[in-house]
């Protein structure tokens, strides 16, 4: 019989992860009582709320909790306080490297104004980064709620600090509003300035939104995507192109985008060939982090260690890690498959 090998000490990238959604349901608890913020009673308890977004009503409820955890990050501090522990999470899940995607648009308006809330965010994943030894990069993304000149000054903002650990450009909030391509300027100046192209797609809608933003963004990676296993056609193109989905298996039952895990089509997706990096979304709202990403691909899936660990190599593959980093993990990944 196969011995059964810790996902959380499997080496992995993590590069769906959101930024609010990446706290502790404690800490809310902490900084809503800090700052006399009246939590509603999904919020309160420590479990995560139930939700499904596949309608109107549903999304914005989903936004209004995320907004409401939002506004309980208003300073510096908190700002290092919610990466650090979010870096915390990461390493004892077995990740090496994390992307964390953020608005700073959000958090602007406690923060001093749009540049130096990224500053803020910046330094704080700098420090986190050193303290817990977990290699941390940020993708600014855009909303797509939002005009789309509000992305392009997010692009140009996000180029202009690429090289203090800005890596990426995406754009999130409900793939059902608007069109990709209204933000391909934005993208464009992103992709200029050398910054990898992460939309999300391919979740509330279906695969039509996945091309979109591969025809519209020229995605190199793209946020979820799983709604691509509906189209053989798609699929194909996908695994061509070596296009990373950051499938996130937990949000997409908590979201009503499946029924139950069984029903995520990750089996699909990983025959077909598409490289795929799991992700957490956001923890503090679906109940899990990463590692029970990779217990749902094992029990839901059988997905045996080798494709587990394989799985863990397409997200360090599909990362912006240097390439020494790279080595590392992938190194540590055939150690955890050894049994070393």
């Amino acid at each position: 019989m196969e011995r059964v090998r810790d996902v959380r000490a499997l080496p992995k990238a993590h590069l769906h992860l959101h930024f609010t959604g990446s706290m502790r349901p404690a800490t809310l608890l902490d900084l809503a009582d800090k700052y006399g913020v009246h939590l509603p009673e999904a919020l309160q308890g420590g479990e995560p709320p139930k939700l499904r977004a596949t309608d109107e009503r549903g999304w914005f409820r989903f936004q209004r909790l995320y907004d409401i955890a939002r506004s309980c990050l208003r300073s510096p501090e908190d700002i290092q306080r919610l990466v650090r522990e979010a870096a915390e999470e990461d390493v004892r899940d077995g990740s090496g490297w994390l992307e964390i995607q953020v608005d700073p648009t959000s958090y602007a308006p406690r923060l001093g104004g749009l540049i130096p809330a990224l500053e803020i965010i910046l330094d704080a994943v700098h420090t986190a980064s050193g303290e817990t030894g977990l290699g941390i990069r940020v993708l600014v993304a855009a909303n797509r709620m939002k005009h789309p000149l509000d992305a392009r000054t997010l692009a140009r903002l996000a180029v202009r600090y690429a090289d203090r650990g800005v890596v990426g450009f995406g754009l999130s909030n409900d793939e059902r509003r608007g069109f990709a391509r209204d933000f391909d300027r934005a993208f464009a100046i992103a992709r200029d300035g050398g910054l990898l192209a992460a939309p999300h797609g391919g979740e509330l809608s279906g695969p039509a939104s996945v091309r979109d933003c591969l025809d519209d963004l020229h995605a190199a990676r793209v946020g979820h995507g799983v709604r691509a296993a509906e189209d053989p056609a798609l699929l194909r193109r996908l695994a061509e192109r070596g296009v990373t989905c950051e499938v996130c298996p937990a949000s997409n039952v908590a979201l009503g985008v499946y029924d139950k895990p069984e029903d995520v089509p990750l089996r699909t997706i990983y025959d077909a060939g598409v490289p795929m990096a799991l992700g957490a979304d956001d923890p503090l709202l679906f109940g899990s982090r990463l590692a029970a990403q990779y217990e749902i691909a094992r029990t839901a899936h059988g997905f045996s260690d080798a494709e587990l660990a394989e799985l863990a190599r397409q997200s360090v593959r599909g990362s912006r890690a240097p390439e020494d980093v790279r080595r590392k993990l992938l190194a540590g990944v055939d150690a955890w498959l050894d049994g070393e």
